[in-house]
């Protein structure tokens, strides 16, 4: 693949090692080149790649026009999730060459993660875990009788370390009702003994994400251990076949399969127990650079499974206007098996 455009941010930095949000990568032939603007040239010179230039321009459209029509080339490839109409057409304008879309363009480069993209993703697992252990103690001190909203501040400020790692998406913070919701929104519902409390959150490590779903019992000094007890018979039944699915999705997982098969080792659980309606989710996505991208685990998706893939594991039951349980972790595929990093 000679010839490609690339705008989306990440993506950027996995050819550049340096992106901005007002940045373009193209590769023409050999050559390679980082389009950014002069707020952003003394940190993209100090950080790109070895064989990539950095061009610093006003216009970032017009200059990878001009690169693109005198390079003479026939084809470029992008993707056309990346681009708006407005930018397209900017970009295109007046150039007589064949852009050939190939959707998911960077997502398709980065499935298979590199070495040292597995020791990052682990680092930011763990650093993710600490975090967690960091939560649980501060909610033990003063976290009960507090909102959702605080408790959700409490979290940015645990996960982020007083503000030395960047979020890898807004924490989900959700008490007893709000937790049926897979993507709960924080409400003014307080944090009380014996609530059923289910936090979802991660944070980055140099750019690379976690992942990870915690359902606990709130009593005093709890943790998030995955080994949690409930008063409720309901809720425990409900917790035990989510964490049985859990476990069975990850320790039956082998390179090879597809993906829609390790979907199906937690989803046929979970439906066996009687709560299959209530499973409205896919079973797991890949982590990387972005908190969403390939592989996709869900039942209607025919990647094939390989080493060095990365991707979390979470199944979930959500009776409505009661309560959900959740439980995730992100797993890699290591000597063709999935390893909870």
């Amino acid at each position: 693949m000679n010839n490609y455009i690339v705008k989306d941010e990440n993506a950027i930095y996995y050819e550049a090692n340096y992106s901005s949000d007002n940045a373009l990568f193209l590769k023409l032939g050999s050559e390679c080149f980082i389009l950014t603007d002069s707020r952003y040239e003394i940190e993209a010179k100090e950080s790109v790649k070895n064989g990539v230039s950095v061009l610093i321009t006003k216009n970032l459209y017009k200059l990878a026009n001009s690169l693109i029509k005198n390079s003479k080339i026939k084809k470029i490839i992008y993707d056309p999730k990346e681009w708006s109409i407005f930018s397209f057409r900017e970009l295109s304008n007046n150039l007589n060459i064949n852009f050939k879309e190939r959707v998911d363009l960077s997502h398709k480069k980065r499935i298979i993660k590199k070495e040292y993209e597995l020791e990052l993703l682990s680092i930011s697992a763990k650093l993710g875990v600490e975090a967690f252990d960091r939560l649980a103690n501060k909610i033990n001190k003063f976290g009960f009788k507090k909102d959702e909203y605080s408790l959700t501040y409490i979290a940015k400020e645990a996960l982020s370390k007083k503000g030395k790692y960047e979020l890898s998406f807004e924490p989900i913070v959700a008490i007893n009702q709000n937790s049926a919701k897979p993507h709960a929104m924080p409400t003014s519902k307080k944090l009380k003994k014996s609530n059923l409390l289910l936090v979802d959150a991660g944070l980055k490590y140099k750019r690379y994400c976690s992942d990870r779903t915690r359902t606990i019992f709130a009593k005093k000094d709890f943790s998030f251990s995955i080994n949690q007890k409930f008063k409720s018979k309901k809720i425990q039944k409900i917790y035990d076949t989510v964490l049985k699915a859990h476990d069975v999705a990850i320790v039956k997982a082998r390179s090879g399969m597809k993906a829609k098969k390790i979907d199906s080792f937690a989803r046929d659980i979970i439906s066996k127990a009687g709560f299959g309606d209530y499973f409205i989710h896919s079973t797991g996505h890949g982590v990387g650079l972005d908190i969403h991208e390939m592989p996709y685990i869900n039942s209607k998706s025919d990647t094939i499974i390989e080493d060095g893939m990365v991707y979390t594991i979470e199944p979930g039951i959500y009776i409505p206007n009661e309560f959900g349980v959740r439980i995730e972790d992100m797993v890699a595929m290591i000597n063709g098996r999935a390893i909870i990093l």
